[in-house]
C-alpha cells in the first residue's frame, strides 16, 4: 500500500477552499438548470388573490425558471409595498391614489397600472330575505343608516344588519366613494358606525349565509349560489340589474370596476414577460373560469 504525505496546513486550507468552490458552482449551475433562479414578489388585493394565485399556478407550467410568491393583505398594503420598494407587482381592486403616487414618486418609483380584468361588485343577502331588488340610492341609505329596518325597503320587519371590508381594502374604497357617495367627490358620506368590517371577502360571505338580517357586497368572483343576489338600479332608474360578466361588458351594471396591477417603474425581463402572459388569452380564459370579467380586446 503506496502511503502518501501528509500536506500542508496551507497546502490543506487551499484544497478544502477549492472544494467548497466547486459544489457552490455546481449548485448554482443546478439551481439555473432547474429554473429557480428568478423570482416575482406580488401582493395587495384580496378581490385578486384568488385570481393571482392560479394564474401564478399556471404560469408555472408556462415558464418554469420564474417562482412568482402571492399573497393578499388588500389594495392599500400592496401599494404600500410597492412604495417601499419591497414586492415586483402590486394587486389593487381601486386605482392608486394621488397621494400613494406622489408618495411612491418621492421614494423615486413611478408606479405603471395595467388593467388586468374587471369585476362587479354584488350586493349579497341571506337566501331568505325577500327583498331582491334595491337602488343604488337605497344602498347608500342602508350603509350610511338613514334605512334601518327591513320594512323600509319591502322586507320583513327585522334590523338591518351591515357587513363591510375593511378599510385598507379597495373594494371598500371603491364602495365608500362610487354607491354611498355615487361617485361625488364633494360628498362626504361615511359608512354607518355601527357596520361590521369584516377582513375578507369569505368572511362576509359567512356572516350572510347565518344572519337573515344581514346584507353585504362582495366581487362577484366571490359569490356562491347559497347567497341571494340584489338586483340594482342606477339612480334616476327604473331598471334593475343581476351583476354577470356581460351586464358589466355592456356597461349596464352599475357597480363595476377595473382590477389592477401596478409595477415601480416600465416592467422589463421576468415580470414583463409575466405581465404580457396575463394580458393574454390563456390568463384570461382563467379570469372567466373564476367568475370575473375578462378584458375586452
Amino acid at each position: 500500500m503506496r502511503i502518501f504525505p501528509p500536506l500542508n496546513p496551507l497546502k490543506l486550507q487551499i484544497l478544502i477552499i477549492f472544494c467548497i468552490l466547486t459544489t457552490a458552482c455546481g449548485r448554482l449551475s443546478e439551481d439555473q438548470n432547474n429554473g429557480s433562479s428568478a423570482s416575482i414578489e406580488n401582493k395587495g388585493s384580496d378581490t385578486i388573490v384568488n385570481l393571482a394565485l392560479a394564474w401564478a399556478e399556471e404560469y408555472q407550467d408556462v415558464n418554469p425558471a420564474v417562482r412568482i410568491s402571492v399573497t393578499g393583505g388588500g389594495s392599500g398594503t400592496g401599494i404600500a409595498a410597492l412604495i417601499n420598494g419591497t414586492v415586483d407587482i402590486a394587486n389593487a381592486s381601486r386605482s392608486i391614489k394621488p397621494e400613494e403616487r406622489e408618495s411612491a414618486q418621492g421614494n423615486g418609483i413611478d408606479p405603471i397600472e395595467f388593467v388586468i380584468a374587471r369585476d362587479a361588485i354584488a350586493i349579497i343577502v341571506n337566501m331568505e330575505n325577500p327583498v331582491d331588488k334595491l337602488s343604488i340610492d337605497q344602498i347608500s341609505d342602508i350603509y350610511s343608516g338613514k334605512i334601518n329596518n327591513w320594512t323600509e325597503v319591502g322586507g320583513e320587519d327585522r334590523p338591518i344588519v351591515r357587513l363591510s371590508r375593511e378599510t385598507n381594502s379597495g373594494t371598500h374604497v371603491y364602495f365608500l366613494e362610487n354607491v354611498l357617495r355615487k361617485g361625488n367627490k364633494e360628498d362626504k358620506t361615511l359608512f354607518s358606525m355601527d357596520t361590521l368590517l369584516l377582513p375578507s371577502s369569505e368572511g362576509i360571505s359567512v356572516e350572510i349565509r347565518q344572519n337573515p338580517n344581514a346584507i353585504g357586497y362582495d366581487g362577484l368572483g366571490y359569490v356562491t349560489e347559497d347567497l341571494k343576489v340584489i338586483a340594482v338600479a342606477e339612480p334616476g332608474s327604473s331598471e334593475y340589474i343581476l351583476p354577470s360578466a356581460q351586464a358589466v361588458n355592456e356597461s349596464l351594471y352599475p357597480i363595476a370596476r377595473d382590477l389592477y396591477m401596478y409595477t415601480a417603474g416600465e416592467p422589463t425581463g421576468e415580470v414583463l414577460e409575466y405581465l404580457e402572459w396575463i394580458l393574454g388569452p390563456d390568463a384570461q380564459d382563467i379570469v372567466t373560469e373564476l367568475g370575473f370579467v375578462p378584458i375586452i380586446r
